[in-house]
């Protein structure tokens, strides 16, 4: 159980309802009769969807929203990074006395009384759950979850299930991750991040220490062997007595040899169907596919494997569920291969990868889909996401980013931040021979059109609005003659 203070969750309001996260929980909610409101700044799909199945939303912020449901919700929701303390809904809450709290408070609470597998690490986290939600089902576990992606396998977000099991990702942008109490704690690799709110790398690394203190007696720490920082947090954690289950390739275990293994990814063979693993499991072997070529993919497939396996899953079953998962929104989504003209064979490809390190496995993930496939060429379209997530990693990010046989790179999505004088897309693009800085994304398809050819990975790659020039970049594709 969770160590926060409890909340009343029988009337709740949502400050931001369509965004990913939020919009999983409030569907839970739904499912467990709660009655459930909120606003968002646009109408969409999810918005539609969250209507048909019960809620009461509006487009807008306004202080009457809180009254949707008939009477005032017990509790508001909100991201206090995204949406502004002069919200009006906000400001009416604390009016009313009502407790605002986060999408992770919330979370804490819908997975009381639940046996609770976590995912956390600087990257996969989203991958990694949805891999997990596939072996958990097939295994016949029924999870709950909530993943920050839509499930192209289930067309959703998140699911009360019939079962004991609730998997979740532990956000560690904002230390969230510290408000549960796991049974699994998978870590999948940990790099410094988010030093906007950590400030520095110690600090930064401190907060997976401390998330393994909030590990249940019986639980387990689930760590990467072929991450350096999550092999140490499972050497210093097993030091102290706590239950390790480490994963990796063969070198990495050798590397790590007094940290617990329960699995060993003994080989991978790219396809073009994606990567096949074959894994010794204890004392089990098992082939997976994840449809997402790349190693970082084969492990983050294991790491689901072994939660599964702890879980009380049957390996051959968890192995099925992990191969049939058809992956989660804008990570490596195809939008369609062109069928004609200039182009022909060329894929346009989406993804959310805003960290060096994320770009560098995207692109790697690329390669290996046009060296299997026997031709094509590499072409990336790139936007920055925060100015100073630019400030202080452009040089990394263009060491990623080189490569790819062709670069284009958009300006800075600011999210939330103000411009940093001098901190542009063009800081990158500078240090990349031959790369294009696009500040005018309009411009952007035909560009791409005329340095792509047949066969070639083009990927829209960022976690702001660079996901909206796909579709036109694959029209323009279709196009070129």
């Amino acid at each position: 159980m969770s160590d926060h203070a409890s909340h009343d969750i029988s009337r709740v309001h949502f400050v931001g309802i369509g965004g990913a996260g939020m919009s999983g929980l409030a569907r839970i909610l739904l499912d467990r009769g709660k009655v459930v409101t909120g606003s968002d700044r646009v109408d969409s799909e999810t918005v539609a969807w969250l209507r048909a199945g019960g809620a009461r939303v509006a487009v807008g912020h306004r202080a009457d929203n809180l009254r949707l449901g008939g009477s005032l919700p017990t509790v508001v929701v909100t991201s206090f990074a995204a949406i502004p303390q002069d919200n009006p809904e906000l400001v009416a809450a604390s009016e009313h006395g009502i407790a605002v709290i986060r999408r992770s408070d919330l979370l804490a609470e819908l997975m009381v009384g639940r046996k609770q597998a976590l995912i956390a690490g600087t990257h996969g986290k989203t991958s990694t759950t949805s891999f997990a939600v596939g072996a958990f089902t097939a295994a016949g576990l029924d999870p709950s979850f909530a993943v920050g992606g839509v499930l192209a396998s289930t067309g959703t977000n998140s699911h009360e299930g019939e079962g004991e099991w609730f998997i979740a990702e532990a956000d560690e942008s904002d230390a969230s991750l510290l408000r549960y109490r796991p049974d699994i704690a998978v870590v999948t690799n940990i790099e410094p991040d988010h030093l906007d709110y950590f400030g520095t790398p110690a600090r930064y690394f401190e907060v997976f220490e401390k998330f393994c203190a909030k590990i249940a007696p019986d639980g387990y720490l689930v760590a990467c062997l072929d991450d350096p920082h999550a092999a140490g947090l499972a050497a210093r954690w097993h030091r102290l007595g706590g239950k390790v289950a480490g994963y990796g390739t063969t070198r990495a275990g050798a590397e790590h040899p007094h940290v617990p293994r329960l699995a060993r990814l003994i080989s991978t063979t790219d396809t073009p169907a994606g990567t096949v693993a074959r894994v010794a499991l204890d004392d089990h072997e098992v082939e997976l596919t994840a449809r997402t070529p790349g190693l970082h993919m084969a492990l983050n497939a294991t790491a689901a494997l072994v939660a599964g396996y702890l879980a009380g899953g049957e390996p051959g079953a968890l192995a099925r569920g992990i191969s049939s998962a058809a992956g989660v929104g804008r990570r490596f989504e195809s939008h369609g291969v062109v069928t004609s003209g200039r182009c022909y064979g060329a894929e346009v490809i989406d993804d959310y990868a805003h960290h060096p390190t994320e770009v560098a496995a995207v692109l790697r993930a690329a390669r290996s889909k046009v060296e299997a496939a026997g031709s094509g060429n590499v072409v990336v379209v790139f936007q920055p996401h925060l100015y100073s997530r630019t400030q202080k990693f452009a040089a990394q990010f263009a060491a990623a980013l080189s490569a790819a046989d062709q670069v284009v790179v958009l300006d800075v999505y600011p999210a939330r931040e103000e411009p940093i004088e001098g901190v542009n897309g063009k800081l990158i693009a500078d240090a990349i021979d031959g790369a294009h800085f696009a500040p005018e994304t309009a411009e952007v398809p035909e560009l791409v059109a005329s340095l792509a050819g047949p066969g070639d990975v083009v990927l829209t790659m960022g976690a702001g609005s660079v996901t909206s020039l796909a579709d036109p970049i694959f029209a323009a594709l279709g196009e070129a003659r």
